[in-house]
């Protein structure tokens, strides 16, 4: 697949989305696309981060791996930088972008958004670009409750299928604040479901395997409508908090891995 300049919103950067995760295998008709949003910094001037960048290639490769009889491609995001940078919602409005250069690129197909960390929240707040069918986030960092604030937005999200991931050992984003979070886009959109790692981390490496295998589930069963794993369609059906609080099972997948 060709590389193309692209040109992004107005900076001294611009974000493009990187080649194709499995490039050297090229899909021959794409049927729908993931865009991978890497972790980020809540303040920061800096360019974007190659650590970030390489840390969602496993998950879009896994992704890809699993999609590949649906024309299923993935791209991981190159943001301008790595800050949030409050009211600028950098990382967002890059997410934003990323979609519609991805309908540009590809047509209409359906677009799930994917991000860890600061990029998860990238994911939710971009979640109502017309193009995307799908957001998942994955340990995702959002801001504390202040008063003297507006709560992070959840309207955006309606009618499209959510999912978020968290260990609840994370503590570098703490995932008390992304159970408040579905709890209140729950109330808006009924297609969300969040589910605990329980014991795990930030990184959630000690159940790498179990985390991506639930990402490929709802990636194929949110843009090609495969038909979802039971877990995964409770917790979607289930009313707070037992949806919210779903606790993801060792050994997930390994039937369908």
């Amino acid at each position: 697949m060709a590389h193309y300049a692209l040109v992004g919103p107005t900076g001294s950067r611009t974000p493009r989305l990187g080649r194709p995760v499995g490039a050297t295998n090229p899909v021959t008709e794409v049927g729908g696309v993931v865009l991978l949003l890497p972790d980020g910094e809540p303040v920061s001037a800096r360019g974007p981060s190659v650590r970030g960048y390489a840390g969602m290639l496993p998950l879009g490769r896994r992704l890809v791996r699993a999609g590949r009889g649906d024309g299923l491609v993935a791209h991981v995001v190159r943001y301008r930088g790595r800050g949030w940078n409050g009211a600028d919602a950098q990382l967002a409005a890059d997410a934003s972008w990323a979609v519609s250069e991805a309908v540009r690129r590809y047509g209409d197909v359906p677009v799930c958004l994917a991000g860890r960390g600061m990029g998860g929240r990238a994911a939710l707040r971009a979640g109502g670009h017309t193009g995307v069918a799908a957001v998942l986030a994955v340990a995702p960092w959002l801001p504390e409750d202040d008063r003297a604030a507006e709560p992070e937005p959840v309207r955006q999200l309606a009618g499209r299928r959510v999912l978020i991931v968290h260990g609840t050992n994370d503590a570098r984003t703490d995932p008390e604040l992304s159970y408040r979070f579905a709890e209140r886009a729950k109330k808006s959109n009924r297609e969300t479901c969040r589910f605990e790692v329980h014991t795990d981390g930030h990184a959630l490496r000690q159940y790498a395997d179990e985390v991506h295998a639930l990402a490929a589930d709802f990636v194929l069963s949110a843009l090609f409508a495969r038909t979802p794993s039971r877990p995964l369609a409770d917790a979607m059906a289930a009313p707070p908090p037992l949806g919210l609080r779903m606790p993801l099972a060792a050994g997930f997948g390994a039937s369908f891995r």
